[in-house]
C-alpha cells in the first residue's frame, strides 16, 4: 500500500515530538563530542606556556634587546595575548602600550678636537683617528688650563698607594695611564687574575678624576701590555720557526701544519698595532654627570712628557714599579684646549599593559602582576659574556616570567566571575637597564598608587631545582606566610622566603611606593646573563607549578575584605651588603638622567634614612667628593669605613640640602 504525501506529512507530524527528542539529543551529543575533540585538540598549560618561551626567546627576536625590532615583535605579541585572554587593552592611552624613553648610548658629535701648547710655545694638534678618541663614557663639554701626570689614577688605601695624594687636580685635564702598575709581578699588590685589579676599570678612574674636580681627563695606554704581547708573540714565532728546522722532510703532514702556523704567527706580529685607541663606544656609557674623556696615543703622550719633564712614558712607568711610589705631577707649561661633543641616544620604548576589571566594592583597588620581557640582545653591557656578539635569547630571564604573565593572564580572563578587585597585568620593559619600565608606570601610573594594594613579580621563573621557590618581600605584608605556606603545600613546593622588599627586580618600584609586593624566584644559573640561556633548559612543569601557587596567592588577594597591610622590612635583597664597603642604605632611581646620584628611596632604618635622605633626592657631594652619578658614589663608599659620619649634600627639587649619615657595618 502506497502512503499519500499528506499521509505522510500527517504521520510525521503525530510522531514529531518524539523525532524532536531524539533530534535533540542526537545535536547535543554531537556537540559535546565536538567539544571533547576540541578540548583534546587545545594545548595544555604546560604546551602554552613552552609555545610562549620559545617564541619569546627564539634568534628571530634578537634577545629582545632595546633597539631591536625583535623587541617590538615581543610588545606587539604580548599586547595581542592579552586582547585574547579577554584583557583590557585601551587604558593606555587607548592601547596596550605605556611608552616611554630610555637611554641607548652615544653617538659622536662633530668639532672634537686636542691643541696642547709645550713649554716655548710649541702648539700640539692631535688629529682625531690617529692621535686621539673622544672616550663614549666621558661628558660633553670644552676644557682649557693646566695638565697634571696622575699616574694610573688608582686609589686603594688599603695598599698605601694614592695616585693622587698631594696633586692638585681642579679644574685640571688629568692625563691617566690605563691598567695598573707592577704587572710584571704576578704577586704584585693588584695582581688578580691577569694582573689587573678592580682599580683598573676605566670608569673607576674617572670617577676619582670628577670626584676631585678634574676638568677633563686624557687616558693613555699602558706600555707593559703592547710590549708584552709582542714579546710573547715573539717567543711563538720563535719556537715555530725552531720547530720547523728540526722537520728535515718538508713534504710531511707535520711539516706543512708548521709552515701555516709560522706564516700565522709572522702575519699576526706584521699586523700587531702596539698602540690601538679605544673605538668610540668602548666601555659603553655612564649615567649622570660627566667630565670630557679622551684615549690620546703613546706617541702623543710621550711628546708632552719629555717637552714638561723630560721623561717618557715608560720611564715613569718603571720609577713607579721600582719605588712603589706614585709618580704623580704637575706638567709646567703645559696647557690643553679641547672639546668633545656626544650626544646622547635616547630610544622609545614600552610597557605592555592589559586590565581585568573587578566587580564589587573594592573594584576599585588594584592588584599588579608584572614581568620584565626586555633582554640583552647581542650582549654587550650587561652580558657575565661581553666579548661576545651572539643572541642572548635569555629563555629563563625572562621570557620564562613572561610567558607565565600571559598563562596567568589566561587563566584569570576565563573566569565566569570577575574576581573582586581589579587586575592590572604589565610587562615591564628596560629591566636590564635598571626597572627602568617599574619606575615609569610608578611615576606615572595608570590606576592610582594608593589604591594598589599589591605587586606580583616573576622574573626567572624557568630553573626549579629540588622543587625550591624563592620568595622575597615575604615580610612585607602580615598576610603573606600563611598565604604562601598554604599554597607551597598544595602545589609541593618548598619555598625559600626572603623577607626583604627591595630586590633585584621591578617589584622594588612598588615597594619604594609603600606597596606590598611578593617576587618570584628559581634562582641564578650558568647560563645566566650568556648566550646560552635557551629554552631547552627549563624545567616548564616547574614553571607551571610556580604558576598555580601565584593563581592561588592572585585570587586569595583579590577576595581579601581588607587590603593587605604594608610592613617596613630594613634592608634589602637587591645590593649585597657585604665587602669591601659600608652601608649607606639608598635605592637608586635608574630612570632618572640628572647631575648626581638620583635615589627612588632609603631602605627603613638605614644610614640614609636615618640620616634625613628621602626618595626623589639627588646626591651632589659625598663626603667633600663630587657625585655624578651612581659610579662616583659607589666609589666614594669604597674609600669610607663603617661609623664614619660623613657629609652628604642633596639636591631636593631645587634647594640645595646638607645632611650628615653615619655609615653603618656591612650585614649579611
Amino acid at each position: 500500500m502506497t502512503t499519500s504525501k499528506f499521509a505522510r506529512r500527517r504521520l510525521f507530524h503525530d510522531l514529531s515530538p518524539s523525532v524532536s527528542v531524539i533530534s535533540g539529543l542526537i545535536f547535543a551529543l554531537t556537540m559535546m563530542t565536538l567539544e571533547a575533540v576540541a578540548e583534546s585538540d587545545s594545548p595544555t598549560s604546560d604546551e602554552r606556556l613552552l609555545n610562549d618561551v620559545k617564541q619569546l626567546s627564539s634568534d628571530e627576536w634578537e634577545g629582545r634587546g632595546v633597539g631591536t625590532e625583535g623587541l617590538k615583535k615581543a610588545a606587539e605579541f604580548i599586547a595581542e595575548s592579552f586582547r585574547e585572554s579577554g584583557l583590557d587593552v585601551t587604558t593606555a592611552g587607548g592601547d596596550a602600550f605605556q611608552e616611554f624613553d630610555i637611554n641607548d648610548g652615544a653617538r659622536l658629535g662633530e668639532n672634537n678636537f686636542i691643541e696642547v701648547t709645550l713649554p716655548g710655545g710649541e702648539v700640539l694638534e692631535l688629529k682625531q683617528g690617529e692621535d686621539f678618541e673622544v672616550c663614549s663614557f666621558g661628558g660633553t663639554g670644552k676644557v682649557s688650563g693646566d695638565i697634571v701626570f696622575a699616574g694610573y689614577g688608582i686609589v686603594a688605601e688599603d695598599l698605601e698607594y694614592n695616585d693622587f695624594d698631594d696633586l692638585d687636580v681642579k679644574d685640571k685635564t688629568v692625563i691617566i695611564v690605563r691598567r695598573n702598575p707592577f704587572q710584571s709581578n704576578p704577586h704584585g699588590p693588584f695582581a688578580v687574575g691577569h694582573g689587573i685589579s678592580r682599580h683598573a676599570a676605566l670608569t673607576t678612574k674617572l670617577s676619582q678624576a670628577f670626584s676631585r674636580g678634574a676638568g677633563a681627563v686624557l687616558f693613555v695606554s699602558d706600555t707593559f701590555t703592547a710590549r708584552s704581547k709582542r714579546e710573547q708573540l715573539e717567543e711563538k714565532l720563535k719556537a715555530a720557526q725552531e720547530k720547523l728546522k728540526e722537520l728535515s722532510d718538508e713534504t710531511t703532514q707535520e711539516a706543512k701544519d708548521a709552515k701555516v702556523h709560522l706564516r700565522q704567527l709572522e702575519k699576526l706580529l706584521s699586523e700587531l698595532d702596539d698602540d690601538p685607541l679605544m673605538e668610540f663606544g668602548y666601555g659603553g656609557t655612564r649615567s649622570g654627570k660627566s667630565l670630557p674623556a679622551f684615549h690620546i696615543s703613546k706617541n702623543a703622550c710621550n711628546k708632552i712628557l719629555k717637552a714638561a719633564i723630560g721623561k717618557s712614558l715608560v720611564e715613569l712607568e718603571q720609577q713607579i714599579d721600582e719605588t712603589g711610589e706614585p709618580a704623580s705631577q704637575p706638567l709646567p707649561e703645559c696647557e690643553i684646549a679641547a672639546e668633545s661633543n656626544l650626544e646622547i641616544i635616547r630610544v622609545p620604548v614600552r610597557n605592555v599593559v592589559g586590565v581585568l576589571e573587578g566587580e564589587g566594592p573594592n573594584s576599585d583597588e588594584t592588584i599588579v602582576i608584572g614581568a620584565h620581557f626586555d633582554h640583552l640582545g647581542r650582549g654587550g653591557e650587561g652580558s657575565l659574556m661581553p666579548e661576545s656578539k651572539e643572541i642572548h635569547n635569555g629563555a629563563d630571564d625572562n621570557a620564562s616570567g613572561t610567558a607565565g604573565l600571559l598563562e596567568l593572564a589566561r587563566r584569570l580572563g576565563q573566569r565566569k566571575q570577575p574576581l573582586p578587585r581589579r587586575v592590572v597585568f604589565i610587562a615591564f620593559n628596560g629591566e636590564e637597564r635598571g626597572l627602568l619600565g617599574a619606575y615609569e608606570y610608578v611615576a606615572n601610573p595608570l590606576f592610582p598608587l594608593e589604591k594598589t594594594v599589591a605587586m606580583f613579580n616573576m622574573d626567572m621563573i624557568g630553573r626549579l631545582v629540588d622543587d625550591k621557590l624563592t620568595v622575597f618581600g615575604s615580610g612585607t605584608s602580615s598576610v603573606w606566610e600563611s598565604m604562601l605556606d598554604a599554597g607551597a603545600e598544595r602545589v609541593d613546593l618548598e619555598l625559600v622566603k626572603k623577607p626583604e622588599g627591595f630586590g633585584p627586580s621591578d617589584h622594588a618600584a612598588f615597594y619604594g611606593k609603600q606597596i606590598p609586593v611578593l617576587h618570584l624566584f628559581t634562582g641564578i644559573h650558568d647560563d645566566y646573563h650568556r648566550p646560552s640561556d635557551d629554552w631547552d633548559k627549563l624545567n616548564i612543569s616547574g614553571m607551571s607549578r610556580t604558576l598555580s601557587l601565584l593563581e592561588e596567592l592572585v585570587v586569595a588577594t583579590a577576595e581579601l575584605e581588607e587590603r593587605p597591610d604594608y610592613i617596613e622590612i630594613a634592608g634589602s635583597a637587591a645590593l649585597t651588603r657585604t665587602g669591601s664597603r659600608p652601608y649607606f642604605g639608598s635605592i637608586p632611581d635608574f630612570s632618572e638622567e640628572t647631575r648626581g646620584y638620583a635615589i627612588s628611596g632609603v631602605a627603613p632604618g638605614s644610614p640614609a634614612d636615618e640620616g634625613g635622605l628621602k626618595g626623589g633626592d639627588v646626591i651632589i657631594e659625598m663626603a667633600g667628593k663630587k657625585i655624578g652619578g651612581l659610579d662616583d658614589f659607589d666609589l666614594a663608599l669604597r674609600e669610607l669605613e663603617p661609623g664614619d659620619q660623613i657629609d652628604v649634600v642633596v639636591l631636593r627639587g631645587e634647594e640645595r640640602i646638607p645632611l650628615k649619615v653615619t655609615l653603618a657595618t656591612p650585614k649579611n
